[in-house]
């Protein structure tokens, strides 16, 4: 089957639809009124909805890195999870995020990456709408499916702006003006109207590796319904997509983050990664994450952004169970050699004297600055040496690769479905979907330097681990337990994929959770002690001041900034 790919032929048909921030983006025509000479059949019409897919991976020829659609910087570094990483003073604006110092000129310049490069996702989506409508010749069957492809994208990039931002403009096809209020607006509902209208379009499968289906509209539909706090609903969506759908957990751990299998049974949503595809920068390579390898001493080069937290660490102690600590003592002592951990870690994290993948063993000399941002290397978007994933042109070439990003694979399906079910009451249901997710955990672990990547957790090679894994027994399960159980799961499951902000914003414990954890990691990293305290502000970021003024109308401003900022 066919991945789609985005070729320089490609990218220079939208140009004419760039969602660029100057005035004369106010001025532009409405959506759809495209060159017709150029974009007015279906292969242009195709074009403009392979320009809205492009977009998936947060870089859009423009920006910065905080545009990545990993949320490496806002969902991950911004919680406890990791630090900014590198050294002092190398792209300051993250460290101001990690500081949670958000109103920053260069906080708010990523935050306008952010903002910048979904909305022009949006208005993709939504002029690949307006000109199918206005070309002839389209056969039935194709129009139904290219319009549900695009009201999912247009929903996508939607749903990643609100998780920002919360109170939005909704943009559609039908909009002239792009100068709309965020004022009284709730685009939840907009968001999962669009994606039923999607699933209500789209076929159960395509011939194309990568294009959205039915299935794929459904699970992120249930994902917008644990956000809406409707889990009644979520629970149907999600018990629909577990049950019925064409998804499966990968056979280990490991293969859920290997080049070798992409778009496995596991992937729901990924950006399709490619490279040496005639981009001469090689930036379809997951281009806004190649700062997070480890740093000149290893075979990389650069940058050591990106960097696990030691409280993310230690959360993969288990007890003799082989059972993770939920009373919050596993932060009590920084992990030893001594300590079992879940094999999770490995796969995760890079620690000195532990196999890098195939890369050989991570050494002290792989950490850049290692006083500033501690021992620990981003590991699960390094692909292996042996894939050959990596791209030959562009800036620091090992770091843009064909390693898929995730923006939705099963497990977090899975966990969701798990969450939904605790909010029900069927806390049974909950507990064999959270073992289901363990029990795939102690499949594997990473092999020797040199040997086989992937072995049994209790394979005599390993030497610098033990591991272990249990499943949560039925005795003493209760509500609590339960909940407890899926959030440090969830965690563990889906550490450092940019998932954590927002998973502690929605249980309602970013405040408590991320002021213990600065007080805490304050005497592992000094520089945490700068760290604002988390207040209420900080359940969303602020708007861009410059996206504000562009807003202007006679003099007034249509975007209002959010409270506290």
């Amino acid at each position: 089957m066919k991945k789609i790919k985005i070729t320089p032929g490609i990218l220079a048909l939208l140009l004419v639809m760039l969602f660029a921030c100057n005035e004369d983006f106010l001025d532009r025509p409405a959506q759809g009124n495209l060159d017709a000479t150029t974009l007015a059949n279906q292969d242009g019409v195709e074009a403009n909805l392979i320009s809205a897919y492009s977009l998936l991976d947060g870089w859009g020829n423009y920006g910065n890195w905080g545009g990545a659609a990993s949320n490496w910087i806002f969902g991950s570094v911004a919680s406890d999870d990791a630090y900014k990483g590198s050294e002092p003073g190398d792209q300051q604006p993250a460290a101001d995020v990690e500081l949670y110092q958000w109103a920053t000129a260069g906080a708010l310049d990523y935050l306008n990456s952010k903002w910048e490069v979904n909305y022009d996702g949006v208005n993709r989506a939504n002029a690949t709408i307006g000109l199918m409508r206005e070309v002839e010749g389209i056969p039935e069957e194709d129009q139904t499916r290219i319009e549900g492809e695009a009201l999912f994208l247009r929903a996508h990039y939607h749903f990643e702006i609100w998780k920002m931002w919360g109170n939005i403009p909704y943009y559609t096809e039908e909009d002239e003006d792009f100068r709309k209020t965020n004022v009284g607006t709730d685009a939840l509902p907009l968001i999962l109207a669009d994606l039923d209208a999607a699933i209500n379009l789209l076929p159960e499968s395509q011939a194309a590796v990568g294009r959205v289906n039915k299935w794929i509209a459904k699970a992120v539909k249930g994902r917008v319904q644990i956000y809406a706090e409707d889990y009644g609903g979520a629970l149907t969506t999600l018990r629909d997509v577990v049950n019925n759908g064409p998804y499966e957990l990968e056979e280990n751990f490991h293969f859920a983050f290997d080049v070798a299998h992409n778009n496995g049974p596991e992937t729901v949503l990924a950006y399709q990664a490619s490279v040496n595809d005639g981009n001469p920068n090689g930036e379809n390579g997951n281009r806004n994450d190649r700062l997070n390898f480890p740093h000149s001493g290893s075979p990389f080069g650069c940058c050591g952004f990106h960097q696990p937290s030691q409280n993310l660490v230690n959360a993969f102690k288990v007890d003799a169970d082989g059972l993770p600590f939920l009373d919050g003592s596993w932060d009590d002592t920084d992990l030893t050699p001594d300590d079992p951990v879940d094999p999770r870690l490995d796969w995760t994290v890079g620690r000195d004297g532990v196999p890098f993948l195939d890369w050989g063993l991570h050494e002290p000399g792989w950490i850049r600055d290692r006083p500033y941002s501690g021992p620990y290397s981003a590991k699960k978007n390094i692909y292996e040496q042996a894939s050959g994933a990596s791209s030959s042109v562009g800036w620091a070439t090992y770091q843009l690769h064909s390693l898929n990003l995730h923006l939705l694979r099963f497990a977090d399906v899975m966990l969701l479905l798990a969450e939904a079910e605790i909010m029900a009451g069927d806390i049974e249901n909950a507990r064999l979907l959270i073992n289901q997710i363990r029990a795939r955990a102690a499949a594997a672990a990473q092999g020797p330097d040199g040997g086989p990547v992937v072995v049994p957790i209790d394979d005599s090679s390993i030497t610098w681990a033990t591991y272990n894994v249990g499943e949560y027994p039925a005795a003493g399960w209760d509500a609590q337990r339960a909940m407890e159980a899926l959030k440090m799961e969830r965690r563990l499951e889906l550490a450092t994929e940019g998932h954590r902000f927002y998973d502690l914003r929605r249980w309602g414990d970013l405040k408590e959770v991320l002021n213990t954890y600065i007080a805490k990691e304050q005497d592992r990293r000094a520089y945490l002690s700068a760290a604002f305290a988390v207040e209420d502000r900080h359940s969303l970021y602020p708007l861009p001041t410059v996206q504000i003024e562009l807003s202007k109308v006679e003099g007034e401003n249509r975007l209002i900034q959010n409270p506290g900022w």
